[in-house]
């Protein structure tokens, strides 16, 4: 009996919303993202149109509390969940930050190389490294720490590469001379641990 039961439960919570039809309404609406039709949502809920139209209509109503930021809006014969024109000003502000830099020790090392060369073109980075650094150099790009400041006078005009001001906001200091000295055995070291990275990517 008690197996029965437990079998019982479980197919209540898997096709039943009898419960709670206003979550699975406001759960189906998010996953989707964009408009969903009437006859999707009575599928779903297993419901018919009249029952559905009236719980759609008793959710957008409660959405309208200044307490809620989104709110369900009717597409002819669909509805969907979407923000509230109130809201606009703060995802504006939320699109303007800039993405967060994830520095992994590869692409710090890069950044150190370059703060500390630049300019420099990516070939003397390489050399310096002992491996590929276009993937960590566009990253750096990407997070603007890092941009193109010229182009060296020599056969391929190669870009050369130097700081930003982001950089030097985000490591807290107000000038390049202000970066603690760098021993050349470090920079030694830098292209020993590249070295190794290489050598383990072969093994695998």
């Amino acid at each position: 009996m008690e197996t029965t039961e437990n079998t019982e439960n479980v197919e209540e919570t898997e096709n039943g919303m009898d419960e709670n039809p206003g979550a699975a309404v406001e759960a189906l609406l998010f996953a989707m993202g964009g408009s969903v039709s009437i006859d999707q949502i009575c599928q779903v809920l297993d419901m018919t149109k009249k029952e559905t139209e009236k719980l759609l209509s008793e959710m957008m109503e409660k959405y309208e509390d200044p307490s809620h930021g989104i709110h369900i809006i009717r597409l002819e014969d669909s509805y969907q969940l979407a923000t509230k024109r109130e809201q606009y000003p703060v995802l504006i502000r939320a699109a303007k930050q800039p993405p967060k830099a994830a520095l992994t020790d590869v692409v710090l090392e890069t950044l150190s190389i370059i703060a500390y060369k630049q300019p420099v073109t990516r070939l003397e980075v390489e050399k310096i490294r002992g491996v590929n650094s276009d993937h960590a150099i566009n990253r750096l790009i990407e997070y603007n720490l890092v941009k193109e400041v010229g182009r060296l006078d020599a056969p391929g005009h190669p870009i050369l590469f130097g700081t930003t001001e982001e950089f030097l906001r985000h490591f807290g200091t107000d000038s390049l001379k202000d970066l603690p000295q760098i021993p050349e055995e470090e920079v030694d070291a830098f292209k020993h641990e590249a070295e190794e990275e290489v050598e383990q990517r072969l093994q695998v």
